[in-house]
């Protein structure tokens, strides 16, 4: 069978800065055995961008409208423009063939028993909100989701399903290349989490993919389906028209769709074998994506084990506050954001920051290291150059960034 020639994806949200960790006991019950794998290129699964969107990693097929991309903004920029980057040329995605109605528009209102243990995610972003899902780990509220999901957030809130309970939420650590994010509730106690299996998902198995479809903060959606390969790498596109690989998946005929990012893949036992994460789409069938349990976990204990080494980011970062002219080739000024340490200092559109605690600012690159390199609280020193020519300097305390 030949594989058609995908167009450019829909984007996942936009990215921001990072967290710290904390440590809890979870669930585990089992059955068992592991993978090998495939490749492909694909969309993200929860929802983000200028206006409210819904997370999910996703690569439309053939272009035609469908559940899996109508709710994904076609690439709505930082500045809620709305405007497409140019994604180049990916890989083609070949289908999976295998099953009669395999991951056809098939699916229901989640039971009690499937919704206990899921959380519904509402990220505030700089430029609107997002969406998406996540999983409880443990009664003191420790949550994992998808890194999409809150990428770019300054403020988490999380529904738990079973109680209809919303908590602010920290952010505690992520992974933006396996795409899993750590979250610590606040003043939650008394949760059920979710039962994670102790064996890897098999080909042929049948899977129950849940999650907030549509982002809608209403009943959570179950979407029954078959794990149809394991090991697969797929591609998608970032929103600066820049690819990025995700590895190691299992594959799934299963309704999966934006809002779903950071759900469950339930096995016959009703155990996690997986998290969503992406799908791809333009027809009827659609295919899933899932990051395994046991890739998830490993990230989750890395990050509760305060382990900042290879991708994982503990933290919020250090935040001055302003947005920079991405067509300057200095660190030029386009915006300064109310009530933060930029706006304390002085700092106005059209000035160029030139040095931070006496180290030479060439370009935004060298000014966002800068800044990430400190703390919030971090007390550091600006030195500008005004639109009029004049030279300035100031000491700001650093804000708290969002998420990156």
């Amino acid at each position: 069978m030949t594989s058609p020639t995908p167009p450019p994806p829909y984007l996942p949200p936009p990215p921001p800065p990072p967290f710290g960790p904390a440590g809890h006991a979870r669930r585990r019950s089992g059955r068992g055995l592991v993978a090998a794998g495939v490749a492909g290129g694909v969309l993200l699964v929860g929802t983000g961008a200028a206006t409210t969107a819904v997370a999910l990693q996703v690569l439309d097929r053939d272009g035609a409208a469908s559940a899996g991309t109508s709710l994904v903004p076609s690439t709505t920029a930082q500045d809620g423009t709305g405007s497409r980057p140019d994604t180049g040329t990916l890989p083609e995605l070949t289908p999976y063939g295998g099953g009669q109605d395999a991951g056809s528009e098939t699916a229901s209102d989640a039971s009690a028993e499937q919704s206990t243990g899921i959380v519904q995610i509402t990220s505030t972003l700089t430029n609107g909100t997002g969406a998406g899902t996540g999983l409880v780990l443990d009664a003191d509220g420790t949550i994992v989701t998808n890194h999409h999901v809150v990428d770019g957030a300054t403020r988490i809130e999380v529904t738990v399903v079973s109680t209809g309970q919303t908590y602010r939420a920290t952010y505690l650590g992520g992974d933006a290349v396996t795409d899993v994010a750590v979250l610590q509730l606040e003043g939650a106690s008394g949760l059920t989490p979710v039962d994670l299996s102790d064996d890897a998902a098999q080909v042929g198995d049948q899977i129950t993919a849940v999650g907030d479809a549509g982002g809608d903060g209403g009943s959570l959606t179950a979407a029954p389906g078959t794990v149809s390969a394991l090991g697969q790498d797929i591609t998608v596109q970032e929103t600066d028209g820049s690819s990025t690989k995700l590895t190691d998946l299992i594959r799934m005929d299963a309704y999966v769709v934006p809002g779903d990012s950071g759900g469950a893949v339930l096995d016959d036992q009703g155990d996690v074998v997986g998290m969503n994460v992406a799908a791809s789409s333009g027809s009827r069938n659609v295919t899933g994506y899932a990051i395994p349990i046991a890739t998830v976990e490993s990230v989750v204990d890395r990050i509760e084990a305060g382990d900042e080494s290879g991708d994982i980011e503990l933290g919020y970062s250090g935040y001055l506050g302003v947005g920079l002219d991405p067509s300057a080739s200095s660190a030029l000024i386009a915006q300064v954001i109310d009530d933060t340490a930029a706006e304390e200092a002085g700092l106005a559109v059209g000035d160029t920051i030139t040095a931070v605690d006496g180290d030479t600012i060439g370009t935004a690159d060298a000014l966002r290291s800068a800044i990430a390199a400190h703390d919030p609280g971090d007390r550091v020193t600006i030195t500008w150059t005004t639109s009029g020519g004049s030279t300035r300097s100031a000491t700001v305390t650093l804000g708290e960034g969002p998420v990156s």
